[in-house]
């Protein structure tokens, strides 16, 4: 039996040990934002090829969320925990000493099979760890790992990438997955009662909810719509705005401190008005998007905006994955592994998207408003989603007022 929640810790240990693992794997994934360039010279490809090092990753984590949830669903989610973050070290190790353009992809498609199921097992164990009324900030807490990552990681990165070349910044993230993983070892508590195992067709129906899959797919509309232009940062700083190679990493930390402010608060704003958040955070995006491509030729204005940004773009985090959870009745574990994967999938459609804009026109300074039609196709969804919701309540409604008239 868990302790009530008055007596049980604000904010537990083991969460803080999740947003470990999570701050590893958001560093591997996103760093090679600001390596796009070193990565494209030293192999030989263009800017276009080294963007789908990105959206390779991100397929591979599509693909291998639910295969290897269901690959672990029989093991203690600790024990799931550590092998994951084992899987995904071992890609990274492979990731450094890649020899060529195509044994990298495989090296991050494998580093990438582990991160759909690492977020997924622990969002549920997130929500465990907590009281009912702060199930979004558990989420969001662990999910600042990843917000972190892009704070202080991608800009690391990106600076050991230009003074030590990008192997070296791989090098630095597979010490990390080992550091991650004896922390998840040491904090994260073993199962109470046991370890049930996932029935997965029981949790698969879950997902087939029309609900779920409008959930779904606003994650990957909203997403992919942050990552057209996220990919691409480097350039665009550069190349439009004029910045030297060296401003990027300080550019990207102040991205990366906005993600952390978006996560927070988009967390606790979902604890009290779950669809107002998603729905606010999707408009805001949009706008940011949109209204980003009047900045690109100024210096202060986009060092601003990459604030704003990362606000706009991760307030969303918490929203979605709470929305999928409370909708997959039955399939939790799944329908938050599958979230992840359409996160990344919006990742892999935006960087592709991004990529088909720069090679084939109107160009590189186009991306941004380019990709403020997809988090506006988002809210489209979320509206409809809502409106599903009504006729539920006002089904219970009337049943509700025949039974006090009987009364």
């Amino acid at each position: 039996m868990r302790p009530p929640s008055s007596v049980r810790p604000r904010t537990p240990l083991a969460l803080y040990a999740l947003t470990a693992g999570a701050f590893g794997i958001g560093t591997t994934e996103f760093v090679i934002m600001g390596l796009l360039l070193q990565v494209s010279a030293d192999l030989h490809v263009g800017i276009a090829a080294a963007g789908l090092l990105i959206s390779g990753y991100a397929m591979g984590v599509f693909v291998g969320a639910p295969l290897l949830t269901a690959a672990t669903s029989r093991l203690p989610h600790k024990t799931a925990l550590i092998a994951l973050m084992i899987i995904f070290t071992l890609g990274n190790l492979a990731s450094a000493m890649a020899p060529s353009y195509t044994v990298l992809m495989i090296a991050r498609v494998l580093t990438s099979l582990a991160h759909g199921t690492f977020f997924g097992v622990g969002a549920v164990v997130a929500t465990g760890l907590v009281a009912e009324d702060r199930k979004a900030s558990a989420i969001s807490i662990m999910f600042t790992g990843l917000t972190v990552a892009t704070l202080l990681g991608v800009p690391a990165g990106a600076w050991l990438g230009l003074h030590h070349g990008w192997r070296a910044t791989f090098w630095a993230v597979t010490a990390v997955g080992v550091l991650a993983t004896i922390i998840i070892a040491t904090l994260v508590p073993a199962d109470r009662g046991g370890h049930a195992p996932m029935k997965f067709a029981e949790e698969l129906k879950g997902i087939a909810h029309p609900q779920v899959l409008l959930g779904l797919l606003m994650t990957v509309l909203g997403f992919a719509g942050v990552f057209a232009v996220f990919t691409y940062i480097q350039p665009i700083l550069t190349r439009i705005t004029g910045f030297a190679d060296s401003a990027v990493s300080p550019i990207l930390l102040v991205f990366g401190g906005g993600m952390v402010v978006g996560n927070l608060l988009g967390g606790r704003l979902a604890d009290k008005r779950l669809m107002a958040t998603l729905l606010g955070s999707l408009i805001a995006l949009a706008v940011v998007l949109g209204t980003m491509t009047l900045a690109l030729h100024s210096k202060p204005a986009m060092i601003a905006f990459a604030a704003v940004f990362g606000i706009a773009g991760f307030a969303t985090v918490a929203p979605l994955q709470l929305r999928v959870l409370q909708k997959a009745s039955g399939g939790g574990v799944l329908a938050s592994s599958f979230n992840i994967a359409a996160f990344n999938l919006g990742n892999a459609i935006g960087a592709w998207l991004g990529g088909a804009v720069i090679s084939h026109g109107p160009g590189l300074g186009a991306v941004t408003w380019v990709a403020a039609t997809l988090p506006l196709l988002g809210l489209i969804v979320a509206l409809y989603s809502m409106r599903l919701d009504r006729p539920q309540a006002s089904r219970v409604a009337p049943r509700s007022a025949g039974l006090e008239a009987s009364c």
